[in-house]
Parts: C-alpha cells; structure tokens; sequence
C-alpha cells in the first residue's frame, strides 16, 4: 500500500513538472515569436507611458549605457534614473537595435524566472496554512501551474516583457524574495529582498511581513519555534548589510554618489512629471510649489502607512500582507505601470479560498478590463488627435486605480472575515455588519 501511494505522488509530480515545462515553453515561444514577428513593436510598448515610465525605461537605460561605455556619467545629463548596477550588466549585452535576440532572450528567462518563483510560493502553502493559522477553506487552492500560468499570458506581463522595462527585474527580485522566504532561505531572501529594494526603493516595506513569512517557513521546517528579538535583530542587519554592499558597489562603479539622487532622488521628489497610470503627476501639475513639499510628504507618509497596520493586524497571514502591499504600490507609488499590477494580480488566485468571501469581483474585473481597452484610446485623443487633454487620461486612471482598490479593499475584507469564521465559528456563513 506504501509503495503504490509512493508511485502515485512520483507520477503525479512528474506530470506536474512535464505540465510546468510544456507551459514555460510554450510561454518563451510566444515571447519569441512576437519578438520577430513584429520587430517594431517593442519600440512601440517602449514609448507607452502605461508601460515604461521615466525610472523604468528601456530606452533611458540604453542611453544609460552609451554614456557608461563612453566613460561619461550616465547621471549628468538627468534622463537616467536607474540602478547603476544595471549598467554593466545590459553593457554585456549586443546593441538590440542591431543584434536584439540576445536581449529577447535575457526579457525572456528574467519571466520565466518569476514565474518559477511564483510556483514556489504557491507550493509553499503558506497562502492559507501557516504555523499559527489555518483557513477553514484552504481546500479551495490552484495548482502552481496554474498560477504560473496567470502570471505568463497576463497581457500586461507580455507587455512589459515585450517594451523591455525593468519592472520585470524588480518584479524577479520581489517574487524571488518571496520564494526564499517561503522556504526558509534566510541567506537569498536577504539577497533578493536587498536588491528588489535597491532597485525600486518602494520594495523596502516588503522586508517586514516577509520576515515573519520567514520566521514561519523556519518554524514550520526546523518544528521548534526560534527565538524572535535575534532572529529579526540578525535578519534586519543582514538586510543593512546587504543593501550598504549594493550602495557601496554602486558608488564605487560611478566613481561618485550622485546616483543617490539622481536614482532614489527622482522617486522621492518626483521632479519628472510624464504621464502615467499612478496618482500622482497629475496632481503634482495642479500644485503650487510652496505646498509641493508638504504634499510630497503626504503622499509618501501614505504609501508607507499601510505596512505597519496591515503586519500588526494580519501577522498571522504574513504572505498575504506582502501580496496586499504590491498591490498599494501598484496605485499609490509615484511612478507606477502595469508592470506592478501584473505583480499583484498574478498573486491573487495565490488566495482562492478567498474568493468565495469576496463581494465586488465583477466591479473589479470590468474596471480593470475597461480601462485596459480605453487607457491607450485617451493618451491617443490627447497627444497625438488633439481632440481631448489631461483631463481624459487622468480620468481614466483614476478608473483603474480604483479597480486595483476595489481587489484590494474586497480582498483585505476576505481575508478578516476568514480569521473571524476560524476565531468565531458560529459566525460562518452569516452576514457582519460594522456599527
């Protein structure tokens, strides 16, 4: 009886890994194809400011890398405002105006990457088991197939791969921080998280949630419970440690510390106003400038708010925290794309056992899908037909912000009413009202 249960869960991983290869092939393929089916597409997504936005940009990061190999600053003539680690890494890579297959492919396995470290977390179980809590649904669950599968046919995923931003290595880092985390990895979750923060700076408020992801995977895998105050003390300085290196390494490669704020400078003060789907351009065009100060602070006090009450109140579901906070930085961060909402919804269905609690996903689901068809429609009505203004684009990204809020708000209510139907089981099944 052993044996055969033995040979039934070795088939069955089996199909799951010829599944898995099936799909990141046929994944790759389409990636590929389109790359040289329609060569001048990528230039086209490139210069979509829902797709690459001034600290995301492929083409800001190409003349990066001219004036990093004419030995000038790539910093002194401020358009590049990227890691400058990324600098020697694409000045390895050929010309893709003249040999772009190379960097097709490198766009390529940076998603299939994220998607292997999506699966992971989705393996992991901590979606809706951990040490400390246990859904009453968490029969309701998607294979990690499937959900890798989500994430790589996600338009708005294709899209970034395709325009070439590096939202899709901050996406890599973040995702792999997450796996690492799940597992128990102490040492590559301080590398990935580290890095996705050096990347993005906004990833930062991800380092808390997913240290206690962290704690649980080491509690669940070691059955004894480590001691908290040296475990967090070790691990936060680890993550200092990891993030000095990173800093130290790029001021070594650019000879100066300007990149400082020619990088985290730009994101903070938001002196580059372009277009694109967050909240904040628009906003900041209207301002007066002896208010800009205060309502920057605003701004980012808010951003950063939701982290410590969302980690105190739902500690318990620490992977859902750091899912919840993706989706904040895909409407509340200054320089937003699709890039991040194709991070957060390709975390959601993580969650199943949530959707039967969740009440607006058809408001949602049409918002997102409404303004996904009419978003280019209006950029194009106000800058190349004329025939509109600001007005239009901005009105339509309210339109998706508020989309993103709805999952996030119907989500987050999902995610307390299951703590309840587990702290109150006489409540299931039956509707709470607030008074």
């Amino acid at each position: 009886m052993a044996i055969d249960t033995r040979q039934a869960i070795d088939t069955r991983q089996a199909m799951d890994t010829r599944h898995k290869v099936l799909l990141f092939g046929a994944a790759a393929a389409v990636r590929l194809l389109l790359f040289t089916v329609f060569p001048a597409l990528p230039d086209l997504l490139a210069g979509r400011v829902d797709v690459s936005t001034p600290v995301t940009s492929f083409k800001r990061l190409q003349e990066g890398v001219f004036l990093y190999t004419h030995n000038v600053s790539p910093y002194d003539g401020g358009v590049y405002h990227q890691a400058p680690l990324l600098l020697p890494l694409f000045s390895l890579l050929p010309n893709p105006a003249h040999a772009p297959l190379a960097t097709n492919v490198f766009y390529t396995a940076v998603d299939l990457a994220s998607a292997h470290a999506l699966a992971q977390v989705a393996d992991s179980g901590f979606a809706s088991v951990t040490p400390w809590f246990a859904s009453p649904r968490r029969h309701l669950r998607w294979s990690s197939a499937a959900i890798a599968a989500g994430f790589l046919f996600n338009p708005f995923t294709i899209a970034t791969c395709l325009a070439r931003s590096t939202s899709a290595l901050t996406n890599l880092a973040i995702l792999t921080a997450m796996a690492k985390a799940s597992q128990g990895a102490s040492f590559t979750f301080i590398l990935a998280a580290a890095f996705a923060a050096y990347m993005a700076m906004h990833p930062i408020l991800l380092f808390p949630p997913l240290t206690i992801l962290l704690y649980h995977a080491r509690t669940r895998n070691s059955k004894t419970t480590p001691s908290v105050s040296p475990f967090v003390i070790s691990h936060t300085l680890g993550f200092c440690t990891a993030i000095a290196a990173l800093l130290t390494g790029s001021a070594f490669l650019t000879r100066s510390w300007d990149f400082l704020s020619a990088t985290y400078g730009v994101r903070l003060l938001l002196p580059d106003l372009t277009p694109n789907v967050g909240l904040w351009w628009y906003f900041f065009i209207e301002m007066f400038d002896s208010f800009r100060d205060f309502f920057l602070a605003v701004f980012w006090l808010h951003a950063a708010s939701y982290m410590p009450g969302l980690t105190i109140r739902l500690h318990k579901q620490p992977l859902f925290v750091a899912c919840t906070l993706t989706g904040v930085f895909a409407i509340f961060t200054p320089y937003p794309s699709i890039a991040d909402a194709a991070l957060y919804l390709s975390l959601v269905p993580m969650f199943r056992h949530l959707f039967p609690l969740m009440r607006y996903t058809f408001l949602a689901s049409a918002s997102i899908l409404y303004t996904s068809f009419l978003g280019p429609a209006f950029y194009h009505l106000w800058i190349y037909a004329g025939s509109g203004n600001a007005n239009f684009f901005y009105a339509i990204t309210l339109v998706w912000s508020l989309g993103l809020s709805v999952i996030l708000g119907d989500s987050l209510y999902a995610a307390l009413r299951d703590e309840l139907d587990v702290e109150r089981p006489e409540l299931r099944d039956k509707e709470v009202r607030r008074i």
